[in-house]
């Protein structure tokens, strides 16, 4: 099997994802969006979307469904099943819908339109993205006070699910400090190799760096 990824967030989950399984998979940069590139992955993915697994005569887009093909792949219960399937299932769709959801509404605003020059911080959806992140973090950190992973006594695919955007929160500024249990268990997650650095021995171009940001209300430097 293949993985088609990139840099970005979806991307860099798939990748970690299949590198924290050991999954037996060959890691494949690609840039669907880029000039004359559409009809090579629109037959892969029509949305045009990383990350895309690719096997003999099929493939797969969506980086929680290929987390679950390739958990079962390996035989892992990263994914999990049985009677943790569903509070796994139950992080997931909160996580995305909410926590991070404000993170990708902030990254967005400070991150990727910054990086890709697709125009100014419009500060009004900062402010909503910061909303939306403290009302999930105020509901997801006395969970995590009470546990050291989502799901289970250890790691699964929820806690990367729920950290997607949080690897570029340098741009994104949002202060996980003021909550010191979703500050421990994203510590956690940064001590998995896999997880802090997916992208380590392949071939793939740094994203362009952010000119400029605001943390906290004042300027930031480049990231």
């Amino acid at each position: 099997m293949k993985l088609l990824f990139s840099r970005n967030p979806n991307p860099r989950l798939g990748v970690a994802t299949a590198r924290h399984l050991k999954a037996d998979v060959t890691f494949e940069f690609a840039s669907p969006m880029a000039s004359g590139q559409a009809e090579r992955y629109r037959v892969l993915n029509p949305n045009l979307t990383l990350p895309i697994l690719v096997g003999s005569g099929w493939s797969l887009w969506e980086a929680d469904a290929i987390a679950c093909r390739l958990s079962r792949e390996v035989g892992s219960n990263f994914w999990r099943g049985g009677d943790d399937e569903p509070d796994m299932i139950r992080w997931i769709s909160w996580g995305k819908e909410n926590f991070a959801r404000g993170c990708d509404m902030v990254h967005f605003e400070r991150g990727t339109k910054q990086r890709w020059g697709l125009g100014p911080i419009d500060q009004a959806l900062v402010e909503e993205g910061f909303r939306v992140f403290h009302a999930a973090a105020a509901i997801l950190a006395p969970v995590l006070a009470q546990r050291e992973w989502l799901v289970g006594n250890s790691v699964s695919y929820a806690d990367f699910r729920m950290a997607t955007f949080l690897p570029f929160n340098d741009a994104a500024g949002l202060p996980l400090d003021d909550y010191p249990s979703i500050r421990h268990w994203y510590d956690q997650l940064e001590a998995i190799d896999a997880w802090r650095d997916p992208f380590a021995g392949l071939e793939a171009p740094p994203l362009p760096r952010v000119k400029s940001y605001i943390s906290n209300g004042r300027p930031g430097t480049a990231v």
